[in-house]
Protein backbone atom coordinates (compact mmCIF):
# COMPACT_ATOMS: atom_id res chain seq x y z
CA UNK A 1 0.00 0.00 0.00
CA UNK A 2 1.44 3.52 -0.91
CA UNK A 3 1.65 5.81 2.08
CA UNK A 4 0.42 8.42 -0.56
CA UNK A 5 -2.62 6.90 -1.14
CA UNK A 6 -3.72 5.68 1.97
CA UNK A 7 -3.91 9.33 3.50
CA UNK A 8 -6.22 10.28 1.15
CA UNK A 9 -9.86 11.48 2.31
CA UNK A 10 -12.32 8.41 0.94
CA UNK A 11 -15.76 8.91 0.54
CA UNK A 12 -17.90 12.23 1.72
CA UNK A 13 -19.47 12.10 -1.70
CA UNK A 14 -16.76 13.23 -3.78
CA UNK A 15 -13.70 15.80 -4.17
CA UNK A 16 -15.71 18.22 -6.74
CA UNK A 17 -17.97 18.51 -3.56
CA UNK A 18 -15.20 18.85 -0.71
CA UNK A 19 -13.74 21.47 -3.24
CA UNK A 20 -16.79 23.31 -3.77
CA UNK A 21 -19.18 22.42 -0.49
CA UNK A 22 -22.07 20.77 -0.15
CA UNK A 23 -25.65 22.87 -0.98
CA UNK A 24 -28.31 23.76 1.38
CA UNK A 25 -30.44 21.09 1.09
CA UNK A 26 -34.06 22.08 -0.27
CA UNK A 27 -37.63 21.00 0.85
CA UNK A 28 -38.79 17.46 1.09
CA UNK A 29 -42.46 17.03 -0.90
CA UNK A 30 -44.75 18.23 1.90
CA UNK A 31 -47.68 16.17 0.95
CA UNK A 32 -49.77 14.94 -2.44
CA UNK A 33 -49.30 17.40 -5.28
CA UNK A 34 -50.02 17.73 -9.37
CA UNK A 35 -47.71 18.72 -11.94
CA UNK A 36 -47.78 18.21 -15.68
CA UNK A 37 -44.52 16.74 -15.84
CA UNK A 38 -43.05 15.10 -12.68
CA UNK A 39 -39.03 14.22 -13.45
CA UNK A 40 -37.40 11.74 -10.96
CA UNK A 41 -34.06 12.44 -10.31
CA UNK A 42 -31.88 15.63 -9.68
CA UNK A 43 -28.98 15.14 -11.90
CA UNK A 44 -28.04 15.78 -15.14
CA UNK A 45 -30.46 14.12 -16.90
CA UNK A 46 -33.55 15.46 -14.66
CA UNK A 47 -32.38 18.85 -14.71
CA UNK A 48 -31.37 19.15 -18.22
CA UNK A 49 -34.99 18.01 -19.21
CA UNK A 50 -36.71 20.62 -16.65
CA UNK A 51 -34.55 22.88 -18.15
CA UNK A 52 -35.49 22.70 -21.60
CA UNK A 53 -39.11 21.52 -20.87
CA UNK A 54 -39.08 24.79 -18.96
CA UNK A 55 -37.91 26.74 -21.40
CA UNK A 56 -40.35 25.43 -24.85
CA UNK A 57 -43.29 25.61 -22.50
CA UNK A 58 -43.14 28.20 -19.53
CA UNK A 59 -46.60 27.36 -18.60
CA UNK A 60 -45.66 23.62 -18.36
CA UNK A 61 -45.56 22.52 -14.14
CA UNK A 62 -42.20 21.02 -13.40
CA UNK A 63 -41.65 18.96 -10.19
CA UNK A 64 -38.63 17.46 -9.83
CA UNK A 65 -38.02 14.98 -7.27
CA UNK A 66 -34.57 13.94 -5.68
CA UNK A 67 -33.78 10.98 -3.16
CA UNK A 68 -30.84 12.93 -1.73
CA UNK A 69 -30.06 16.18 -3.37
CA UNK A 70 -29.51 17.31 -6.83
CA UNK A 71 -26.15 16.02 -7.91
CA UNK A 72 -25.70 13.08 -5.16
CA UNK A 73 -25.47 10.70 -8.03
CA UNK A 74 -23.02 10.21 -10.81
CA UNK A 75 -23.45 13.63 -11.43
CA UNK A 76 -21.26 14.98 -8.71
CA UNK A 77 -18.89 12.76 -8.85
CA UNK A 78 -17.91 11.97 -12.16
CA UNK A 79 -14.61 12.47 -14.34
CA UNK A 80 -15.65 16.16 -15.72
CA UNK A 81 -15.64 14.46 -19.23
CA UNK A 82 -17.91 16.10 -21.58
CA UNK A 83 -17.30 14.36 -24.91
CA UNK A 84 -19.13 13.11 -27.77
CA UNK A 85 -19.55 9.21 -26.90
CA UNK A 86 -22.21 7.58 -27.12
CA UNK A 87 -22.88 3.90 -25.59
CA UNK A 88 -24.64 1.61 -28.53
CA UNK A 89 -24.06 3.71 -31.70
CA UNK A 90 -22.42 0.17 -33.26
CA UNK A 91 -25.23 -1.80 -32.45
CA UNK A 92 -27.49 1.26 -33.35
CA UNK A 93 -25.96 1.40 -36.87
CA UNK A 94 -26.69 -2.43 -37.09
CA UNK A 95 -30.60 -1.83 -36.56
CA UNK A 96 -31.20 1.40 -37.79
CA UNK A 97 -28.14 1.41 -40.22
CA UNK A 98 -25.28 3.82 -40.93
CA UNK A 99 -27.20 7.03 -41.89
CA UNK A 100 -29.05 6.65 -38.71
CA UNK A 101 -26.12 6.08 -36.49
CA UNK A 102 -24.14 8.96 -38.18
CA UNK A 103 -26.88 11.20 -37.60
CA UNK A 104 -26.65 9.99 -33.63
CA UNK A 105 -23.09 10.62 -33.54
CA UNK A 106 -23.18 14.31 -35.04
CA UNK A 107 -26.02 15.14 -32.46
CA UNK A 108 -23.61 14.12 -29.84
CA UNK A 109 -20.94 16.05 -31.53
CA UNK A 110 -23.10 19.71 -31.28
CA UNK A 111 -23.97 18.58 -28.12
CA UNK A 112 -20.65 19.46 -26.90
CA UNK A 113 -20.98 22.51 -28.13
CA UNK A 114 -24.70 23.03 -26.85
CA UNK A 115 -23.38 22.38 -22.91
CA UNK A 116 -20.88 25.04 -23.28
CA UNK A 117 -23.28 27.30 -24.90
CA UNK A 118 -26.20 27.22 -22.48
CA UNK A 119 -23.33 27.60 -19.10
CA UNK A 120 -22.72 30.69 -20.78
CA UNK A 121 -26.06 31.97 -21.27
CA UNK A 122 -27.02 31.13 -17.58
CA UNK A 123 -23.98 32.10 -16.15
CA UNK A 124 -22.50 28.88 -14.79
CA UNK A 125 -18.83 28.90 -13.79
CA UNK A 126 -18.19 25.50 -14.03
CA UNK A 127 -14.33 25.73 -14.86
CA UNK A 128 -14.77 24.71 -18.52
CA UNK A 129 -12.25 24.31 -20.53
CA UNK A 130 -12.46 22.82 -24.15
CA UNK A 131 -9.08 21.34 -24.70
CA UNK A 132 -10.84 17.99 -26.56
CA UNK A 133 -10.06 14.47 -25.64
CA UNK A 134 -6.21 12.97 -26.22
CA UNK A 135 -5.94 8.65 -25.72
CA UNK A 136 -3.08 7.62 -25.38
CA UNK A 137 -2.26 3.92 -26.53
CA UNK A 138 1.33 2.17 -24.83
CA UNK A 139 1.48 -1.28 -26.02
CA UNK A 140 1.63 -2.49 -29.54
CA UNK A 141 -1.92 -3.67 -29.13
CA UNK A 142 -3.24 -0.56 -27.84
CA UNK A 143 -1.68 1.20 -30.80
CA UNK A 144 -3.57 -1.76 -33.09
CA UNK A 145 -6.89 -0.79 -31.11
CA UNK A 146 -6.10 3.24 -31.56
CA UNK A 147 -5.62 3.05 -35.03
CA UNK A 148 -9.09 1.21 -35.71
CA UNK A 149 -10.79 3.65 -33.41
CA UNK A 150 -9.55 6.48 -35.70
CA UNK A 151 -10.72 4.92 -38.37
CA UNK A 152 -13.58 4.24 -37.16
CA UNK A 153 -14.67 7.48 -35.81
CA UNK A 154 -14.14 8.59 -39.41
CA UNK A 155 -16.23 6.43 -40.86
CA UNK A 156 -19.13 8.01 -38.57
CA UNK A 157 -18.06 11.67 -40.13
CA UNK A 158 -16.17 12.62 -37.25
CA UNK A 159 -13.33 14.50 -40.17
CA UNK A 160 -12.01 16.98 -37.47
CA UNK A 161 -10.10 14.42 -35.59
CA UNK A 162 -5.98 13.58 -35.58
CA UNK A 163 -3.81 10.70 -35.22
CA UNK A 164 -0.48 11.36 -33.65
CA UNK A 165 2.51 9.24 -32.72
CA UNK A 166 5.15 8.83 -29.96
CA UNK A 167 7.03 12.31 -30.60
CA UNK A 168 3.52 14.33 -31.41
CA UNK A 169 1.75 12.54 -27.94
CA UNK A 170 4.51 13.88 -25.59
CA UNK A 171 4.39 17.10 -27.44
CA UNK A 172 1.12 17.69 -25.58
CA UNK A 173 1.53 15.50 -22.40
CA UNK A 174 4.29 12.97 -21.50
CA UNK A 175 2.71 9.41 -21.05
CA UNK A 176 5.38 7.03 -20.08
CA UNK A 177 6.27 4.81 -23.06
CA UNK A 178 3.04 6.04 -25.06
CA UNK A 179 3.47 4.59 -28.82
CA UNK A 180 0.48 7.05 -29.69
CA UNK A 181 -2.75 9.04 -29.33
CA UNK A 182 -5.63 9.94 -31.24
CA UNK A 183 -7.09 13.52 -30.26
CA UNK A 184 -10.53 14.92 -30.86
CA UNK A 185 -11.81 18.44 -30.42
CA UNK A 186 -15.26 17.31 -29.10
CA UNK A 187 -14.61 17.25 -25.83
CA UNK A 188 -14.04 19.47 -22.69
CA UNK A 189 -12.79 19.50 -19.24
CA UNK A 190 -14.86 20.76 -16.71
CA UNK A 191 -16.34 20.62 -12.67
CA UNK A 192 -18.95 18.39 -12.33
CA UNK A 193 -20.35 19.86 -9.37
CA UNK A 194 -20.29 23.24 -10.43
CA UNK A 195 -22.52 22.50 -13.14
CA UNK A 196 -24.73 20.50 -11.50
CA UNK A 197 -25.18 23.49 -8.94
CA UNK A 198 -25.48 25.57 -11.59
CA UNK A 199 -28.02 23.89 -13.42
CA UNK A 200 -30.51 23.48 -10.66
CA UNK A 201 -30.33 27.00 -9.76
CA UNK A 202 -30.66 28.06 -13.54
CA UNK A 203 -34.17 25.56 -13.15
CA UNK A 204 -35.46 26.60 -10.12
CA UNK A 205 -34.78 30.43 -11.89
CA UNK A 206 -36.88 29.54 -14.47
CA UNK A 207 -40.17 28.22 -12.40
CA UNK A 208 -39.05 24.62 -11.78
CA UNK A 209 -40.02 22.92 -8.22
CA UNK A 210 -37.76 20.68 -6.81
CA UNK A 211 -38.12 18.81 -3.66
CA UNK A 212 -34.54 17.02 -2.29
CA UNK A 213 -34.63 14.69 0.41
CA UNK A 214 -37.60 12.85 -1.43
CA UNK A 215 -37.31 9.54 -2.54
CA UNK A 216 -39.48 7.91 -5.04
CA UNK A 217 -39.93 4.76 -4.00
CA UNK A 218 -42.67 3.14 -7.15
CA UNK A 219 -43.27 5.13 -10.53
CA UNK A 220 -46.61 4.20 -12.08
CA UNK A 221 -48.62 5.77 -15.13
CA UNK A 222 -49.49 9.39 -13.63
CA UNK A 223 -48.28 8.44 -10.23
CA UNK A 224 -44.41 8.99 -8.40
CA UNK A 225 -45.14 7.51 -5.24
CA UNK A 226 -42.77 8.90 -2.23
CA UNK A 227 -42.86 8.69 1.72
CA UNK A 228 -44.30 11.99 1.68
CA UNK A 229 -47.38 11.60 -0.94
CA UNK A 230 -47.79 11.22 -4.35
CA UNK A 231 -47.34 13.36 -6.96
CA UNK A 232 -49.69 13.04 -10.65
CA UNK A 233 -48.92 14.41 -13.68
CA UNK A 234 -49.33 12.88 -16.96
CA UNK A 235 -45.84 12.14 -17.33
CA UNK A 236 -43.59 10.58 -15.19
CA UNK A 237 -39.85 10.70 -16.46
CA UNK A 238 -37.59 8.67 -14.90
CA UNK A 239 -34.02 10.28 -15.00
CA UNK A 240 -32.51 7.67 -11.86
CA UNK A 241 -29.58 6.27 -13.79
CA UNK A 242 -27.06 3.94 -11.57
CA UNK A 243 -29.71 4.38 -9.00
CA UNK A 244 -32.76 2.86 -10.91
CA UNK A 245 -32.55 -0.78 -9.55
CA UNK A 246 -34.01 1.16 -6.15
CA UNK A 247 -37.08 1.50 -8.30
CA UNK A 248 -40.37 -0.93 -7.55
CA UNK A 249 -39.85 -3.48 -10.57
CA UNK A 250 -36.59 -2.34 -11.49
CA UNK A 251 -34.04 -4.41 -9.98
CA UNK A 252 -32.66 -6.19 -13.56
CA UNK A 253 -33.43 -2.64 -15.51
CA UNK A 254 -30.19 -1.22 -15.48
CA UNK A 255 -26.90 -2.43 -14.15
CA UNK A 256 -25.35 -0.20 -11.33
CA UNK A 257 -21.41 -0.59 -12.33
CA UNK A 258 -18.76 1.63 -9.81
CA UNK A 259 -15.92 3.28 -11.25
CA UNK A 260 -13.96 4.59 -8.48
CA UNK A 261 -11.68 7.92 -8.79
CA UNK A 262 -8.81 9.58 -7.16
CA UNK A 263 -7.77 13.70 -7.00
CA UNK A 264 -3.72 14.52 -5.70
CA UNK A 265 -2.75 17.78 -4.10
CA UNK A 266 -2.35 20.32 -6.71
CA UNK A 267 1.10 19.77 -8.59
CA UNK A 268 3.79 22.48 -8.71
CA UNK A 269 5.02 24.39 -11.54
CA UNK A 270 7.92 22.08 -11.72
CA UNK A 271 6.04 19.20 -12.08
CA UNK A 272 3.61 20.30 -14.58
CA UNK A 273 7.04 21.06 -16.61
CA UNK A 274 7.70 17.45 -16.69
CA UNK A 275 4.20 16.42 -17.78
CA UNK A 276 3.12 18.93 -20.12
CA UNK A 277 -0.43 18.72 -20.40
CA UNK A 278 -0.82 22.66 -21.15
CA UNK A 279 -3.80 21.63 -23.54
CA UNK A 280 -5.83 20.52 -20.58
CA UNK A 281 -7.40 17.51 -22.94
CA UNK A 282 -9.43 15.02 -21.04
CA UNK A 283 -6.85 12.17 -20.79
CA UNK A 284 -8.01 8.65 -21.51
CA UNK A 285 -6.39 5.20 -22.58
CA UNK A 286 -6.67 2.23 -25.15
CA UNK A 287 -6.57 -0.60 -22.09
CA UNK A 288 -9.75 -2.98 -21.90
CA UNK A 289 -10.16 -1.77 -18.19
CA UNK A 290 -9.39 1.74 -19.45
CA UNK A 291 -8.74 5.14 -17.25
CA UNK A 292 -9.70 8.55 -17.33
CA UNK A 293 -8.29 11.70 -15.91
CA UNK A 294 -8.36 15.41 -16.40
CA UNK A 295 -6.16 18.44 -15.45
CA UNK A 296 -8.17 20.25 -13.09
CA UNK A 297 -8.98 24.00 -12.85
CA UNK A 298 -6.43 24.41 -9.46
CA UNK A 299 -3.63 21.93 -10.92
CA UNK A 300 -5.00 18.63 -9.64
CA UNK A 301 -4.95 15.49 -11.26
CA UNK A 302 -8.25 13.86 -11.39
CA UNK A 303 -8.20 10.19 -12.71
CA UNK A 304 -10.61 7.62 -12.46
CA UNK A 305 -11.20 3.77 -13.40
CA UNK A 306 -13.02 0.44 -12.27
CA UNK A 307 -12.42 -0.71 -9.20
CA UNK A 308 -14.60 -3.41 -7.96
CA UNK A 309 -17.32 -3.39 -10.68
CA UNK A 310 -20.15 -4.52 -9.50
CA UNK A 311 -22.51 -5.19 -5.65
CA UNK A 312 -24.06 -8.10 -5.34
CA UNK A 313 -27.81 -7.44 -5.71
CA UNK A 314 -27.30 -3.74 -7.32
CA UNK A 315 -26.08 -2.28 -4.11
CA UNK A 316 -24.54 1.41 -4.33
CA UNK A 317 -21.99 2.88 -2.38
CA UNK A 318 -22.27 4.29 0.87
CA UNK A 319 -21.96 8.02 0.18
CA UNK A 320 -18.96 7.97 -2.27
CA UNK A 321 -16.36 5.40 -0.05
CA UNK A 322 -14.46 3.18 -2.38
CA UNK A 323 -12.18 0.23 -1.11
CA UNK A 324 -8.39 1.04 -0.10
CA UNK A 325 -7.60 -1.30 -2.83
CA UNK A 326 -9.17 0.06 -5.80
CA UNK A 327 -7.57 3.62 -4.67
CA UNK A 328 -4.04 2.10 -4.47
CA UNK A 329 -4.75 0.47 -8.05
CA UNK A 330 -5.73 4.18 -9.26
CA UNK A 331 -2.51 5.64 -8.16
CA UNK A 332 -0.50 2.75 -9.83
CA UNK A 333 -2.00 3.89 -12.89
CA UNK A 334 -0.89 7.82 -11.83
CA UNK A 335 2.51 6.74 -11.47
CA UNK A 336 2.87 3.97 -14.29
CA UNK A 337 1.55 7.32 -16.54
CA UNK A 338 3.66 10.16 -14.59
CA UNK A 339 6.82 8.04 -12.93
CA UNK A 340 8.08 11.45 -12.00
CA UNK A 341 4.42 12.06 -9.75
CA UNK A 342 6.00 8.95 -7.77
CA UNK A 343 5.22 9.87 -3.78
CA UNK A 344 2.84 12.48 -4.73
CA UNK A 345 0.20 12.75 -2.19
CA UNK A 346 -3.74 11.51 -3.06
CA UNK A 347 -5.84 14.07 -1.50
CA UNK A 348 -9.01 12.45 -2.03
CA UNK A 349 -10.64 8.73 -3.48
CA UNK A 350 -14.40 8.06 -4.00
CA UNK A 351 -16.53 6.22 -6.17
CA UNK A 352 -19.90 6.03 -7.64
CA UNK A 353 -22.24 4.16 -10.08
CA UNK A 354 -23.54 4.41 -13.80
CA UNK A 355 -26.39 2.94 -15.36
CA UNK A 356 -25.63 0.01 -18.07
CA UNK A 357 -28.52 -2.12 -19.97
CA UNK A 358 -27.89 -5.64 -20.82
CA UNK A 359 -26.99 -4.43 -24.31
CA UNK A 360 -24.72 -1.45 -23.01
CA UNK A 361 -26.81 0.99 -24.97
CA UNK A 362 -27.68 4.52 -24.10
CA UNK A 363 -31.35 5.14 -24.45
CA UNK A 364 -34.19 7.53 -24.77
CA UNK A 365 -38.32 6.32 -24.28
CA UNK A 366 -41.44 7.90 -23.67
CA UNK A 367 -44.05 5.32 -23.85
CA UNK A 368 -47.09 7.35 -24.95
CA UNK A 369 -49.70 4.81 -24.12
CA UNK A 370 -48.74 5.50 -20.18
CA UNK A 371 -46.93 8.64 -20.21
CA UNK A 372 -44.07 7.30 -18.39
CA UNK A 373 -40.95 7.75 -20.08
CA UNK A 374 -36.71 7.31 -19.04
CA UNK A 375 -33.74 8.01 -20.32
CA UNK A 376 -30.18 6.84 -19.08
CA UNK A 377 -27.63 3.72 -19.65
CA UNK A 378 -24.87 5.87 -20.44
CA UNK A 379 -22.10 3.62 -19.34
CA UNK A 380 -20.24 6.06 -18.44
CA UNK A 381 -20.29 8.80 -21.10
CA UNK A 382 -23.32 10.83 -19.56
CA UNK A 383 -21.75 14.64 -18.71
CA UNK A 384 -22.71 15.10 -22.09
CA UNK A 385 -25.20 12.37 -23.52
CA UNK A 386 -27.99 13.67 -20.28
CA UNK A 387 -28.25 17.21 -22.55
CA UNK A 388 -29.00 14.98 -25.78
CA UNK A 389 -31.43 12.98 -23.75
CA UNK A 390 -33.00 15.97 -22.09
CA UNK A 391 -33.79 17.47 -24.97
CA UNK A 392 -34.83 14.37 -27.00
CA UNK A 393 -37.17 13.70 -23.70
CA UNK A 394 -38.40 17.43 -24.23
CA UNK A 395 -39.37 16.91 -27.93
CA UNK A 396 -40.67 13.49 -27.25
CA UNK A 397 -43.67 14.96 -24.52
CA UNK A 398 -44.00 18.14 -27.03
CA UNK A 399 -45.15 16.01 -29.44
CA UNK A 400 -47.46 13.74 -27.45
CA UNK A 401 -49.09 16.67 -26.13
CA UNK A 402 -49.64 17.98 -29.62
CA UNK A 403 -47.11 21.11 -28.57
CA UNK A 404 -45.54 20.11 -31.30
CA UNK A 405 -44.30 17.44 -34.29
CA UNK A 406 -41.67 15.14 -35.12
CA UNK A 407 -38.08 16.82 -34.62
CA UNK A 408 -34.48 15.62 -35.94
CA UNK A 409 -33.87 14.72 -31.98
CA UNK A 410 -37.44 12.54 -31.87
CA UNK A 411 -35.91 10.18 -34.82
CA UNK A 412 -32.69 9.22 -33.94
CA UNK A 413 -32.03 5.71 -33.63
CA UNK A 414 -32.21 5.07 -30.07
CA UNK A 415 -35.61 6.38 -29.12
CA UNK A 416 -37.79 3.93 -27.62
CA UNK A 417 -35.11 0.90 -28.18
CA UNK A 418 -36.05 -1.65 -25.49
CA UNK A 419 -33.41 -4.09 -24.35
CA UNK A 420 -33.89 -7.53 -22.33
CA UNK A 421 -33.58 -7.22 -18.30
CA UNK A 422 -30.38 -8.32 -16.55
CA UNK A 423 -30.03 -12.21 -15.18
CA UNK A 424 -30.89 -12.64 -11.80
CA UNK A 425 -28.14 -13.13 -8.93
CA UNK A 426 -25.88 -15.09 -8.46
CA UNK A 427 -25.34 -15.24 -11.99
CA UNK A 428 -25.33 -10.80 -12.58
CA UNK A 429 -22.35 -10.70 -9.65
CA UNK A 430 -20.34 -13.77 -11.53
CA UNK A 431 -20.98 -12.56 -15.08
CA UNK A 432 -19.87 -8.66 -14.47
CA UNK A 433 -16.68 -9.86 -11.80
CA UNK A 434 -16.38 -12.19 -14.18
CA UNK A 435 -16.20 -10.26 -17.37
CA UNK A 436 -13.28 -7.51 -15.55
CA UNK A 437 -11.26 -10.36 -14.16
CA UNK A 438 -10.59 -11.16 -17.94
CA UNK A 439 -10.13 -7.70 -19.21
CA UNK A 440 -7.74 -7.09 -16.87
CA UNK A 441 -6.05 -10.37 -17.36
CA UNK A 442 -5.92 -9.43 -20.76
CA UNK A 443 -4.47 -5.95 -20.17
CA UNK A 444 -1.57 -7.49 -18.20
CA UNK A 445 -0.68 -10.36 -20.73
CA UNK A 446 -0.56 -7.03 -23.52
CA UNK A 447 1.65 -5.47 -21.53
CA UNK A 448 4.15 -8.29 -20.56
CA UNK A 449 4.08 -10.44 -24.36
CA UNK A 450 4.49 -6.89 -26.11
CA UNK A 451 2.06 -8.63 -29.33
CA UNK A 452 0.43 -6.41 -31.35
CA UNK A 453 -3.08 -8.51 -31.42
CA UNK A 454 -5.62 -8.08 -29.06
CA UNK A 455 -5.96 -10.57 -26.07
CA UNK A 456 -8.35 -12.73 -27.11
CA UNK A 457 -9.65 -13.03 -23.96
CA UNK A 458 -11.02 -9.58 -24.18
CA UNK A 459 -12.73 -10.29 -27.37
CA UNK A 460 -14.00 -13.21 -25.58
CA UNK A 461 -15.43 -10.96 -22.74
CA UNK A 462 -16.70 -8.52 -24.95
CA UNK A 463 -18.90 -11.22 -26.65
CA UNK A 464 -20.26 -12.44 -23.35
CA UNK A 465 -20.89 -9.06 -21.81
CA UNK A 466 -22.97 -8.32 -24.91
CA UNK A 467 -21.00 -4.55 -25.07
CA UNK A 468 -20.36 -5.95 -29.13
Amino acid sequence: MSSSASKAVNGGISFWYADDGLPVPREPLPGDASADVVVVGGGYTGLWTAYYLKKAAPFLRVTVLEQKFCGYGASGRNGGWLYNGIAGRDRYAKLHGREAAVRLQQAMNDTVDEVVRVAAEEGVEADIHQGGVLEVAYTPAQLARLKAFHAHELAYGEKDRELYGAKETAERIRVADAVGSAWTPHGARLHPVKLVKGLAAAVEALGVTIHEQTPVTEIRPQHAVTPYGTVRAPYILRCTEGFTANLKGQKRTWLPMNSSMIATEPLTAEQWAEIGWEGRETLGDMAHAYMYAQRTADDRIALGGRGVPYRFGSRTDNDGRTQQATVDALYEILVRFFPSLTGVRVAHAWSGVLGVPRDWCATVTLDRSTGLGWAGGYVGSGVATTNLAARTLRDLVRQDSGQAGATDLTTLPWVNHRVRKWEPEPFRWIGVHGMYATYRTADRRELTTRSPESSRLAQLADRVSGRH
